[in-house]
């Protein structure tokens, strides 16, 4: 007998009515240009309306890389930190397909004036343009780039983590496994936002949320075709491009996940967090009933949302606080 899929939270349900979603959605894959003009459009709008942080700079920067293009990242930088202040790589949401890094910079300046930590937030390249697992590689670059200058930078390259939320989180995941293999020293953590890890959609949650209209089924697959191209789904696909294809989660940091109920990523999040366990990798994982993909993006007046945002700004204060343990050799 067929289980019945739980109700959507009455909050996040009334939210949905006022979310475009169909052909031209919000999320609509069927047209990349056209859908990353709206998302520009919509993240310029919503910024208009977020009172700045003036005690944060925001300063765009182009990083090097030895062959290659530059990789540009935002570096917001808190006036009145208390010596050299703890560092948050963030990866932007939006399928590596969509978005780009100054769109969460409206709401990453009140975090970074919080915490008393710098923020680089990562313009990495998108798909179809960079297939997986440029997106990564760029990751990487910003990471290495921030530990080797964080000294020069005023900022503490003891304390650096990582972040990301959708498919910014996937790359964050992404991010730390080259950083482990390639012997870079180990982040402090990796704070995963509802992350997208797995390319083969074999999951429950990948088959059985297909018409909530954010982020469903549908557009994953098409995003995965356009981060893949024809390895979308078969074994020729990398940890680096799909961070649940890794095998061995070992030496990984430690690990904050948060993930709705009703996500198409829930099964995916749920069994890369085991992964981490089964591994010895310490894990904080939170599951929201009733809450769809980016719940807190749509619906952020919600309780859902306020409870998502106060737990993971807690994590992320113990975390960059707490005193370092010696950063493994580069």
């Amino acid at each position: 007998m067929p289980r019945s899929r739980p109700a959507i939270d009455s909050e996040l349900a009334a939210a949905l009515q006022t979310i475009p979603i169909g052909p031209n959605g919000v999320f609509d894959l069927t047209d990349i240009p056209a859908t990353r003009q709206a998302v520009r459009t919509l993240a310029e709008s919503i910024a208009s309306t977020i009172p700045d942080e003036p005690t944060v700079t925001a300063d765009e920067i182009q990083v090097p890389r030895a062959e290659g293009p530059d990789v540009p990242v935002v570096l917001l930088r808190p006036q009145n930190a208390p010596g050299p202040a703890p560092v948050l790589v963030w990866f932007h949401g939006g399928g590596q397909v969509l978005g780009f890094a100054a769109q969460d910079t409206p709401w990453l300046k009140p975090l970074s004036a919080a915490l008393g930590c710098a923020i680089v937030s990562v313009d990495y390249r998108l798909a179809p343009e960079t297939p997986a697992p440029g997106a990564a590689e760029d990751g990487y670059t910003a990471y290495r780039w921030i530990s080797d200058n964080a000294t020069d930078l005023g900022l503490d390259p003891t304390r650096i983590g990582l972040a990301g939320q959708s498919g910014g989180g996937g790359i964050a995941a992404a991010t730390a496994l080259l950083i482990r293999d390639r012997g870079a020293a180990t982040p402090l953590f990796q704070l995963l936002m509802y992350p997208m890890l797995d390319d083969r959609n074999t999951t429950d949650s990948s088959r059985e949320i297909t018409d909530i209209g954010i982020w469903d089924r549908s557009t994953n697959l098409l995003a995965w075709q356009a981060i893949l191209g024809d390895r979308a789904g078969t074994e020729d696909v990398m940890p680096y491009s799909a961070a649940a294809r890794a095998t061995d989660l070992a030496g990984l940091p430690p690990t904050f996940i948060g993930v709705g109920e009703l996500d198409v990523f829930r099964d995916e999040n749920l069994d890369y967090a085991a992964g981490l366990r089964a591994h010895g990798v310490p894990v904080e994982l939170h599951l929201y009933p009733g809450a769809y993909h980016a719940f807190d993006m749509f619906a952020p007046q919600s309780h859902l949302a306020a409870s998502f945002h106060h737990t993971l700004n807690d994590y992320l204060a113990r975390l960059l606080t707490e005193a370092p343990a010696t950063p493994t050799a580069q």
